[in-house]
């Protein structure tokens, strides 16, 4: 692998622009630098960031390979500015044992456009009735266990999987919903189901179950993450769980930055996702959250879909987004533009923090000499318009169709090897 130099970058957006060598996959000079036969990608003043880490991405290998694949998912990651990923457990078979998992794990490294660490199952077939092999699986290398999907809702299953990821030295990532809140749920309860004559999925069934496993995890020391996290009250009960020393991260996603409950006017599916896109009022407080660090992180829940499974009538259609390659735009729009984060405070959201919780020592670094080359260069002046059919996923489920988003990446960088460049996979 020859050098590679990043020409006229500014690294954090600060500061005058300076080049960047790659050798041997690790920084090895900022300032003006040369090297003979380098490689050189012409940066133009654009933003430099440590390589995105996403905790919550639906690859759908194995089993529903016609929605996307290994292949596909890591090609919209990388396009999107990852170098990390992090496949969830519900698919077919489900990833609950150490030979599912190592084969996801395969897979992501034939590919070799991201990393790809996957997610263990924390019970038996998502069931909810026994932990899965936790053991086994995190000696085959696995760092996470969630059920997403479906809320690891039985308190005494819950305590004893945190126990037992303590002793291990992993985390759970738990999807809060109380189901017997939420059975025949179609969309946040509020005014617009209502009118809309949906059956609507309380806050409070998030709320509950982040309680409940705030104080377990905190009783057996263990450490507990949040997926997707989508309401105010969400939010004041992280607040709480922190300021009492609790081990608790959590996650918000873009569209859950972006969308309301609005949008169900049209009763297009493509809005419809699981947790529900909620009320204004909640996600003027997810952002207030994601900025002052009480939400750790951003995370895609990347879900692609089938045309038959998504366009439908709504109480048919399943739950989920895009999200890989719109990730950073929406992040851009609704905390860089309204000025609650900065450059680094996007570094902080999408590679640090992620990459921290899920322990991984080669992501979210610094960038500075010596430490590894797994970066993103961003044209934070680009505008673009999204067309799902353009997107690298297989499925085309995007509810940001046509709109014009900010910022674009213009080169991801894996271990000093480019993975993308100027919008398509590098050859």
């Amino acid at each position: 692998m020859n050098p590679l130099i990043l020409r006229g970058v500014r690294p954090y957006g600060e500061g005058d622009p300076v080049d960047v060598l790659i050798r041997d996959g690790v920084v090895a000079g900022i300032g003006e630098v040369a090297e003979d036969g380098a490689d050189v990608v012409e940066g133009n003043g654009a933003v430099l960031l440590p390589g995105f880490v996403d905790l919550h991405t639906h690859l759908r290998e194995p089993g529903r390979e016609d929605t996307e694949t290994i292949a596909t998912g890591s090609a919209a990651a990388a396009l999107g500015g990852y170098t990390a990923v992090f496949a969830m457990a519900n698919t077919d078979p489900v990833a609950d044992n150490a030979v599912v998992v190592g084969h996801v794990a395969r897979r992501g490294r034939e590919v070799g456009l991201v990393d790809v660490h996957p997610v263990g199952a924390v019970t038996v077939g998502l069931k909810g009735e026994k932990l899965a092999e936790l053991g086994t699986m995190a000696k085959a290398g696995v760092r996470v266990f969630s059920d997403d999907g479906h809320c690891v809702h039985d308190p005494l299953i819950m305590r004893r999987a945190l126990e037992y990821s303590r002793a291990l030295d992993v985390v759970v990532a738990q999807h809060a919903e109380e189901p017997r809140l939420t059975v025949g749920a179609q969309a946040h309860e509020g005014e617009h189901a209502a009118r809309l004559g949906l059956q609507g999925w309380p806050a409070a069934a998030e709320e509950a179950v982040v309680a409940r496993d705030c104080l377990l995890a905190r009783q057996v020391g263990a450490r507990l993450h949040v997926c997707h996290v989508s309401t105010a009250g969400t939010a004041d009960v992280l607040a709480w769980a922190k300021a009492r020393g609790t081990e608790v991260s959590a996650e918000v996603t873009p569209h859950h930055l972006l969308l309301t409950d609005e949008r169900l006017a049209t009763y297009d599916p493509v809005n419809k996702v699981n947790p529900p896109l909620r009320a204004t009022a909640d996600v003027e407080a997810l952002r207030r959250a994601l900025a002052e660090g009480v939400i750790d992180c951003v995370a895609t829940d990347h879900a692609p879909h089938a045309v038959q499974d998504k366009d439908t009538e709504w109480a048919a259609a399943r739950p989920g987004m895009l999200g890989l390659q719109t990730a950073l735009s929406i992040v851009v729009a609704t905390m860089v533009e309204t000025a609650l984060l900065d450059w680094r405070g996007v570094a902080r959201v999408m590679s640090e923090r992620p990459a921290a919780i899920a322990g991984l020592p080669d992501q979210g670094r610094p960038i500075e000499v010596g430490e590894p080359a797994n970066l993103t260069l961003v044209d934070p002046t680009a505008r673009w318009t999204v067309r799902g059919a353009e997107l690298a996923s297989i499925a085309a489920n995007t509810p940001f169709e046509g709109m014009e988003l900010p910022g674009a990446v213009l080169a991801t960088v894996l271990r000093g090897r480019v993975t993308a460049l100027g919008g398509r996979i590098a050859e």
